[in-house]
Order: structure tokens, then sequence, then C-alpha cells
């Protein structure tokens, strides 16, 4: 029985996707060939403190094998956590710890990716506490796909009722954002709502462009084009 569970927690578990503000929390390896567009890309990022969090994550989440993921997020972790401990009350330093935690949960698969995703769940709802709408409502997003993700009781936390109250709210702060359009589109697709998931990854693929961001768009528009695709076979 123990080993059913594990497995079936280890197929959920795989396919938490993290938000670009980002979770989420999607795994999409960009094509090696796609190297010469990445690299001007990846060197236009890594300033300040928080865009090389934001930096490094893209570039671990969509150039890296999925093999190396895991072992190149557990410093990235320890990374943000340093941020955190040096500036305790700022929530972007604390969102993007847990949007980096929800990632290493993702790859890792299993019992064990638990553990970073309760720990990203704590990070997200304190960062809430302390601004809801900071990074765009990033944290309510990305803790919306959190729960949509994850399987529900008595594996995980998983709930979908939560789920859609917290991508709709997190698209009353940020409507026009790519990440909470395409994370409520994902949602509703994966309920059956093809027609309303249609209106909404359709304006995810009209957001604006983030200059600061345009790895991690790059990736995001591939997962866009991809949910559009499954869209069409469902017309």
């Amino acid at each position: 029985m123990m080993k059913n569970i594990a497995l079936v927690t280890q197929v959920a578990l795989l396919i938490i996707t993290l938000s670009d503000v980002n979770y989420a929390f999607a795994q999409d390896d960009v094509n090696q060939s796609s190297s010469d567009v990445l690299t001007p890309l990846l060197q236009q990022e890594a300033q300040s403190p928080l865009s090389v969090l934001q930096h490094e994550w893209a570039h671990i989440n969509y150039v890296l094998a999925d093999k190396q993921k895991e072992s190149a997020f557990s410093p990235l972790i320890e990374k943000a956590k340093l941020f955190v401990e040096q500036d305790p009350n700022n929530p972007e330093f604390i969102i993007w710890l847990g949007i980096i935690q929800s990632s290493a949960a993702g790859v890792k698969g299993g019992l064990g990716a638990l553990e970073y995703a309760k720990a990203a769940r704590k990070c997200f709802e304190h960062a809430m506490r302390l601004d809801e709408k900071a990074l765009a409502g990033s944290a309510i997003t990305s803790l919306g796909v959190l729960y949509h993700k994850l399987p529900s009781w008595p594996i995980s936390f998983g709930s979908d009722k939560k789920a859609k109250k917290l991508l709709e709210h997190a698209l009353e702060i940020n409507p026009d954002g790519i990440d909470p359009n395409y994370f409520y589109a994902e949602f509703l697709y994966d309920n059956g709502e093809y027609d309303q998931a249609r209106s909404y990854v359709k304006k995810a693929s009209q957001a604006p462009a983030r200059r600061d961001r345009p790895l991690a768009d790059l990736g995001r528009r591939q997962e866009i084009s991809r949910l559009e695709d499954k869209l069409l076979q469902k017309s």
C-alpha cells in the first residue's frame, strides 16, 4: 500500500510547475540548438540580488537537462535563504525562495518532494501576509499552482477549490500578466473547461514582454504554445 502511495505521489509531483513570479512551476527544457539565442538572454539578467535568483532559476529550469536540475536547485535554495536572512521582511526574496523550492519539488518527485512543497507553501503564505501584491501577486499565483498540482489529502495538501480561489485572486491583482493567465488557463484545461481555458491562454499569449526576464518569457511562451496545441485537439 505504501509503495503504491509513493508511486502516485511521485507521478503527481513530477508535474509541479513553478510560476515565474513566477513560479511556477512547468519544467520546460530549451532545445540545445537554441543556445545561440539563450546566451545573450542570460547575459541580460542577473544584476540585483533578486535578478540573480531569477536568472539562475531560469537557467536551471529552461537550459539544464532534467538529471542536472535537482543538484543545481539545492545551492540556489541556500543562496535564496541567505538573501531572506539578510532582509527577512522583503516579500520578493521570500517569494523567490518559495518558487525555487517548488521547482526543486517538481524535479525531485516522490515523498521526498513533499518537504520542498511544504516549505514553499510556508514561504508563499508568509509573503502574502507581508504584501500580497508583491511581484504583481506572484505568491498568490504560485501558491495556487501548488494547490492545483499536488495530490490531495491524505497524500499531500492539494486542493483545486483553494487553487481556483487563489488563481482568480491573482488575476484580480495582475489581470494582464503572462503567468496568472497561463496558469489559470492550465487549471481550466485540467478541469475540462476548454472554452474558458482558450480565453485565458490567448490573453497569456498577448501579455507584454518583461524586459528584465527574457529567458523566462521565452520558456513560458513555449508552455503557452503547447497548451494552445492541446486545446486545438479539444475543438
